[in-house]
């Protein structure tokens, strides 16, 4: 018996992609995976060739029906190829959707107010009395110094914008600490805390931390946030509603139409993950 013993074989290729026997080649799908950002080459690359799939087989349906379709331009100045315009044109002729009801709109609307409000803004003023996290002796005194400010107001609460001058560390101090109108992320959720908890004309009881320091804070005005009306958002609401059930229409009809083809080479996904570009 030979010492010798034989290379392992070489592992065979893999089947090619095709599509009803069109083939999608290895050049193609290595084009087309730039258009594919994943978590990881692999699966930037079954992206890739899944897209050129669904491409290929609406491609040879636009054959089958013989359908035309002038390209389209976007306010980019980008323009459609051929292929594209006529698989557009394709698409649009085979799905056909509703367009939304004023009441399928109206019950989205009232399901989702929240969506549809304005948001609550403050005007208000602040001392800051600048200090790291980091650093805790800086931020202990900077809460006592916030602290005796406080209680400085209590006695007189009109020398605020005095007391900014002297001591915040924000540009706001040249103004007597005026912040002007608020809105939603525009401070940090602490001091955004501190504000929806206050009433008009009150300065901060204890000092209000963040990141940057410690704060004394005398909110101005509150201006509630107030539901828009429905009249004012139908519209928009129904573009949304509209281009949801186009999507999973589009869907539908692209996993149809893969369903019927001859497809080798690639694991076909469920309907749900089908995507018409």
């Amino acid at each position: 018996m030979s010492s010798c013993q034989a290379k392992p074989a070489a592992p065979a290729p893999k089947a090619p992609i095709t599509v009803n026997g069109a083939v999608i080649s290895r050049a193609m799908i290595a084009r087309e995976v730039q258009n594919h950002p994943a978590p990881s080459p692999a699966a930037a690359w079954k992206a890739a060739a899944l897209a050129l799939v669904i491409r290929e087989a609406l491609r040879q349906e636009v054959q089958r029906l013989a359908i035309e379709a002038e390209p389209l331009s976007d306010g980019a100045g980008r323009r459609e190829t051929e292929d594209e315009a006529r698989m557009r044109a394709l698409v649009e002729r085979e799905v056909s959707v509703p367009e939304p009801t004023e009441a399928e709109c109206r019950r989205y609307y009232e399901r989702n107010a929240r969506r549809f409000g304005t948001p609550d803004l403050y005007e208000a003023s602040h001392i800051l009395f600048a200090a790291r996290r980091d650093d805790v002796e800086g931020y202990e005194r900077a809460r006592q110094q916030a602290a005796a400010a406080i209680a400085e107001l209590a006695a007189a609460p009109g020398r605020f914008a005095e007391l900014a001058r002297l001591h915040s560390g924000c540009p706001s101090a040249e103004i007597g600490g005026n912040l002007g109108q608020i809105g939603p992320g525009q401070t940090t959720p602490l001091f955004e805390k501190a504000l929806s908890a206050m009433t008009p004309g009150s300065i901060s009881r204890e000092p209000v931390e963040t990141p940057y320091g410690c704060h004394v804070i005398r909110l101005d005005r509150a201006i509630a946030g107030r539901l828009m009306p429905f009249e004012l958002v139908q519209e928009r609401i129904a573009a949304y509603l509209g281009a949801a059930v186009r999507q999973r229409a589009q869907a539908q009809y692209v996993a149809r139409l893969i369903g019927a083809a001859r497809i080798e080479g690639i694991d076909v996904p469920s309907p749900g993950e089908f995507n018409v570009h």
